[in-house]
């Protein structure tokens, strides 16, 4: 009954901002901004007091936990990153930091770098091209309602979906980002994820649980999938299976905002082509840096390190030093983090 209830109310509100119904969710333009004075600021948790939101964008992130807005990046921006990626691939330019990744259906015999061998490019802060997209004015206005005015670039990634091989290797589990970060409070962290192509549940496209964001940080493992699993594809090991999915189709330059305790991930890539998306997590720079030791993050935390150690060869350390050489400062004051 409670479930049904929840759905229409969702579906409701999904065909009143444009989307279809609550199993698919379109991007949909800004719908122009309201007048600060006519918000009720006891009533929002998760967005800050601005003039880029409408009331009616601010109320479906509040009480979903994500937010999609259409053809934000221009087609331009998104070929530049295209080019630079494939720039990257092929070795051209090094990056100081940049981490590649492979999925685990190629083997390391195999493994060339070059656009259809690398699935993700991870810490491109010190490229400039593709760091741009974490400076981009559109993307930071929108930013800044869920940071405020102090942001920091923390993770940056660059996702090349493969088709799937058949061993289902290509899908990403459901998880939480706040699994991976060892910073607070939550609710001053949003990601900007950019489609750089069509993508819908075809080339795996993101599933979302709406309203998962109000919860805890559940725990976290490598699910245990035959075809294997990709290195850092952590999963939720316990969440309600009858919670609402919601399928996020999007076009070119349209980009989803979410909270870092929503529950998503995304499926396998069906199709014969590579599904690309760039993003970047972003947080108040007065968020702080909380010690995972003895946490549900404690296991993480030692296969960054590992990983540090074995891309950069840096030793000892902990997570905080790892984000802390990460992080870069986009607008603002550097603070804390």
């Amino acid at each position: 009954m409670e479930r049904g209830r929840a759905y229409t109310r969702l579906n409701t509100l999904l065909q009143h901002l444009g989307g279809s119904s609550a199993g698919t969710v379109t991007a949909h333009p800004t719908s122009g901004a309201v007048s600060s004075a006519k918000f009720q600021p006891q009533q929002f948790q998760y967005t800050r007091d601005n003039n880029v939101l409408s009331l009616e964008q601010r109320q479906f992130y509040e009480e979903n936990g994500f937010l999609v807005i259409k053809n934000l990046v221009s087609d331009a921006d998104i070929e530049r990153f295209r080019v630079q990626f494939e720039r990257i691939c092929r070795e051209e330019v090094k990056p100081l930091g940049l981490m590649l990744m492979r999925d685990v259906s190629v083997g390391k015999s195999e493994y060339v770098p070059s656009e259809k061998t690398v699935s993700k490019v991870q810490n491109f802060q010190e490229d400039k091209e593709l760091f741009r997209y974490c400076t981009l004015p559109e993307i930071l206005k929108y930013v800044e309602c869920f940071t405020g005015p102090n942001i920091m670039a923390m993770h940056t990634m660059l996702i090349n979906k493969p088709p799937d091989t058949g061993k289902k290797t290509s899908r990403h589990p459901l998880h939480q980002d706040l699994h991976y970060f060892p910073f607070r409070p939550s609710n001053n962290i949003v990601c900007a994820w950019t489609a750089m192509e069509h993508i819908d549940r075809k080339n795996g496209c993101l599933v979302v649980f709406p309203g998962t964001h109000k919860g805890p940080l559940k725990l976290h493992d490598y699910p245990q999938w035959e075809g294997g699993v990709n290195l850092m594809f952590h999963g939720i090991q316990d969440y309600d299976k009858n919670n609402t999915r919601v399928y996020v189709t999007m076009e070119k330059g349209d980009t989803v905002f979410f909270h870092p305790l929503l529950i998503h991930g995304s499926g396998r890539n069906k199709t014969e082509g590579f599904r690309k998306a760039i993003s970047c997590h972003f947080a108040a720079s007065d968020c702080k840096y909380i010690d995972v030791k003895g946490t549900s993050q404690e296991k993480i935390e030692k296969e960054v390190l590992d990983l540090t150690h074995k891309f950069y060869g840096l030793e000892g350390g902990s997570l905080k030093d790892v984000w802390t050489w990460k992080g870069r400062l986009v607008k603002g004051e550097r603070i804390s983090l």
